[in-house]
């Protein structure tokens, strides 16, 4: 009887995103082992979309994406949007879909201000309601407060029609990680049996060949910029109101200072106009860079999959005339089953998603 083929452990996938120093990297870490840069404070050490190496657990190869917030100290907006926006819809067409979202919160914030409200207005626009059920909104750094603060807190966010209440509603999950190997594997299996869902994005600019800024991701970037162009246009007219008082007044040391002030008014009213044309254009160039890499190692994957199929072929020769002829010397029976386990450390299949995307983030290194 020929011996069945070893079936290959489902590769699941799953997306780390949250506002900067919410603890998406240090979550990633102490769940696969890996060593992303961790920041301090609100400092950003993501600053590109990053896949961690595959590794099994639950009998599963789980890959875990970590992604910059849309708060990044060193990236635009615009360019974190671009980077997520590539490395999603390449993927997407490379026959991908994530298993689950982890939305990273800190339990520690004394409150939840505007920047955290714009990540996960971000985060949903990106996601759509219709993937609601795959995401867990995660708290953590719950050492850094009393259980009692920590409970009404988390109370808060629960029930808050601006935070976390709707999504919920939506089907999303809410789960605490504790900062241990554990609880970061609870989290992960909570979220390793969903069925791979399209996101909004992904179905946006794929499925439906929108461009980047017709996104409803896009819309709300666009949005979010005019707001604050709006904004240092109105601080500009009052800048120029003080300088010509203190010009008035003769008060050049004032006069100095506001200068100083609407030059860097002007630089940032110029950068935001800049980020909303350019959005467009340089996305579709990294998404064509996205998508030649992409071909590429796809080809590599289709010879080591033939090459893969031939070593299990081999594997099970071997075990048939191993089980067929049994008069075989010890020597001779141990020097086939080493040949077997050689070949079955060969085969044994890395995370495809963890290549793909790998090449895809080697792209957009900032």
């Amino acid at each position: 009887m020929k011996p069945a083929a070893p079936s290959e452990p489902e590769e699941v996938v799953i997306a780390v995103m949250g506002a900067t120093g919410s603890g998406k990297s240090t979550f990633i870490n102490i769940v696969s082992g890996s060593h992303l840069a961790v920041g301090e404070g609100l400092k950003s050490c993501t600053s590109k979309v990053e896949t961690v190496n595959t590794f099994e657990l639950f009998g599963k190869l789980v890959t875990l994406v970590d992604t910059p917030g849309f708060d990044d100290t060193t990236v635009s907006d615009t360019d974190i949007l671009k980077m997520i926006a590539a490395y999603l819809s390449s993927t997407y067409q490379s026959g991908y879909k994530l298993s689950g979202l982890i939305y990273m919160h800190r339990i520690s914030d004394f409150r939840v201000g505007g920047i955290s409200r714009r990540n996960l207005s971000m985060f949903r626009k990106l996601c759509g309601d219709e993937t609601l059920k795959n995401v867990a909104l995660v708290t953590n750094m719950w050492s850094e407060v009393t259980p009692e603060r920590g409970a009404a807190r988390e109370h808060e966010l629960r029930t808050d029609d601006l935070l976390f209440a709707p999504v919920l509603q939506g089907g999303a999950s809410m789960l605490r990680h504790d900062g241990t190997v554990a609880g970061a594997q609870a989290i992960l299996a909570h979220l390793a049996g969903n069925r791979p869902r399209v996101l909004r994005i992904q179905r946006e600019l794929v499925d439906e060949g929108k461009d980047i800024t017709e996104t409803a991701a896009g819309v709300e970037l666009d949005r979010e910029l005019a707001a604050m162009r709006k904004k240092h246009i109105e601080q500009l007219a009052e800048i120029q109101q003080e300088m010509e008082q203190a010009l008035a007044e003769k008060d050049e040391l004032t006069r100095k200072e506001l200068e100083q002030v609407r030059g860097e008014l002007l630089q940032n009213i110029e950068k935001i106009e800049s980020d909303r044309d350019r959005l467009s254009k340089e996305y579709a160039q990294e998404k064509a860079k996205a998508d030649e890499r992409v071909r590429q190692i796809q080809e590599d994957l289709e010879a080591e999959k033939a090459a893969r199929e031939e070593r299990q072929q081999e594997i099970a020769r071997l075990a048939s005339e191993m089980e067929n002829n049994r008069n075989l010397h010890a020597r001779e029976r141990e020097n086939m089953q080493r040949q077997m386990e050689d070949l079955k450390r060969r085969s044994r299949r890395r995370g495809l998603f963890s290549m793909v995307g790998g090449a895809i983030d080697s792209l957009f290194g900032l």
